[in-house]
């Protein structure tokens, strides 16, 4: 089994199952068959747990888990504390049947064990790993319009290796998902901000287009409070006075959040710093479930390509470091970019546009009916019944593409719009990602290639004559769809919900 890709039982090391003192002969003991055939009667918040709890305990011949020859096991203690405190993983659920099962905790541990405790206590460990290591059922994550590949862990196993052998969960958080933990530490931050009464409200003054340097205004005073709140202005003067360090902090906090600096406040601008902070809370526990989802084989590529949809970014990964980074465009609200995977197997120099049957439906097709010249005008020509647009400058999709062969005909290509990447809002694509470094990426894939040199790749792009080269090896390529981010100190990027996925989310996750 694959180590568990997000291992919040990180502090369970040392901890061991077996004892050599004996009380009471744990193994002459079974667990009350009267008792387990109603325990879902009784608690039922615990039955979706039934198939695997079934399971466990028939892998035990029906003995009890929790409980050795000692008392109970100290795994138990810390599973209960971890459960108890699931509100810092970002999960909105609590804890079902917490107090009967805190009763089980006050209970000398040396006592002999009963059925109710062993399966409560296994069934908070299903509950645990379920809601903060796997996450949504991926049917569910699918309806959110997720379909990179999710592991699927056996939980029993799981418990299983755990009593075999504890040593499997000595796991540095350094080998997990990063950007788990680091939201984590986010989500702790915006949670104090709430308790100390949020950020408030920016009201924009009546009859102004903007705010600029120098002007003197009460909202100045409450955008100060606003950026004073999160880090960005390190003190809040209370000065309604647009200054030069009130300049500073909101280009700080449009930076971190994916803008282009501007030297005026907008009330596009105010309107976004105008959400909540409950809001905003929503959405970093909305990314802490998509961060769940990740596939932990992801870690271990050797090379990488990662585009994030939200926020418009491309990276190319190696050795598990950025080796290059980019700006994208990304398909517009009807055109999505779909979320998945694929492998990079080959590169397509000065390439052909083989235009999709839906462009040339509502767009080609209506400009040859108004223009006979069209197709000349546009470097394109029919071929074998369809339309392609010839290589060269003009071509949309610039001098080089990269090819993961996939059913949703989706690619990375270069462009010759290179206006679009100034833009903060970039989603207008028809589907495809155009990348603002094709060259450099193109380069940089190519760089341990002795065929390849970039002299030789700016002459391929440039040769008016379609050529592909087969990679020597292929490269993992995730388009994946995170609104949040933040780094190892729990700064948080909030991009915009483009394809308004966030929602949907959060009302499963929080049964709304």
């Amino acid at each position: 089994m694959k180590p568990i890709k997000i291992v919040a039982i990180y502090a369970f090391i040392s901890l061991s199952f077996f004892s050599c003192k004996k009380k009471f002969d744990v193994d002459k003991l079974s667990i009350d068959e009267t008792k387990s055939e109603t325990f879902y009667e009784r608690f039922p918040e615990f039955a979706p747990f039934e198939e695997e709890m079934n399971e466990l305990y028939e892998k035990h011949q029906n003995h009890f888990i929790w409980y050795d020859n000692d008392g109970r096991v100290d795994f138990a203690e810390v599973l209960f504390n971890r459960a108890n405190q699931i509100k810092a993983e970002g999960i909105a659920s609590n804890l079902p049947y917490r107090n009967r099962i805190g009763e089980i905790f006050d209970l000398d541990e040396k006592k002999k064990p009963e059925t109710d405790n062993d399966m409560l206590i296994s069934a908070m460990y299903f509950f645990y790993t379920k809601n903060v290591l796997e996450g949504l059922d991926p049917d569910k994550s699918k309806q959110t319009g997720w379909y990179l590949p999710r592991e699927k862990s056996s939980y029993v196993d799981y418990l299983d290796q755990l009593i075999k052998d504890p040593d499997l969960i000595k796991k540095d958080e350094s080998e997990m998902i990063g950007q788990y933990y680091n939201l984590r530490k986010g989500l702790q931050r915006y949670r104090e901000i709430e308790k100390k009464g949020g950020w408030g409200i920016i009201t924009w003054p009546s009859g102004k287009k903007s705010l600029k340097p120098g002007d003197n205004d009460p909202a100045i005073a409450q955008i100060r409070r606003r950026l004073a709140a999160v880090g960005d202005l390190s003190t809040d003067s209370k000065s309604t006075v647009f200054d030069g360090e009130l300049k500073s902090a909101l280009a700080k906090f449009q930076q971190r959040n994916g803008q282009t600096p501007a030297n005026a406040v907008t009330p596009e601008l105010v309107k976004e710093m105008n959400v909540s902070v409950a809001d905003r809370i929503k959405t970093v526990v909305v990314n802490m479930e998509r961060c769940r989802w990740i596939d932990p084989d992801i870690l271990d590529s050797k090379e990488l390509v990662a585009v994030n949809i939200p926020s418009y970014r491309l990276v190319y990964f190696r050795d598990g470091k950025p080796a290059l980074e980019s700006n994208v465009v990304v398909g517009k609200e009807l055109n999505k970019t779909v979320v998945f995977s694929g492998k990079m197997s080959y590169l397509v120099f000065s390439p052909y546009w083989n235009i999709p049957p839906s462009i040339i439906k509502k767009e080609i097709k209506p400009g040859i009916d108004a223009d006979a010249g069209y197709l000349e005008k546009h470097n394109m020509e029919w071929n074998n019944g369809q339309v392609r647009q010839k290589p060269g400058e003009n071509n949309s999709l610039g001098l080089v593409k990269f090819m993961f062969p996939n059913t949703n005909n989706i690619y990375l290509h270069d462009t010759p719009a290179k206006s679009l990447f100034g833009r903060d809002e970039r989603a207008l694509s028809h589907g495809c990602v155009r990348v603002e470094k094709a060259r450099d990426l193109a380069i940089k894939i190519l760089d341990n290639d002795k065929n390849w040199s970039p002299e030789k790749i700016d002459e391929a792009m440039h040769a008016g004559k379609e050529r592909q080269y087969a990679l020597k090896r292929k490269i993992p390529v995730y388009i994946a769809y995170f609104t949040a981010r933040a780094d190892e100190n729990g700064n948080i990027s909030f991009y915009n919900d483009i394809y308004q996925r966030d929602n949907r989310l959060a009302h499963l996750l929080y049964n709304e």
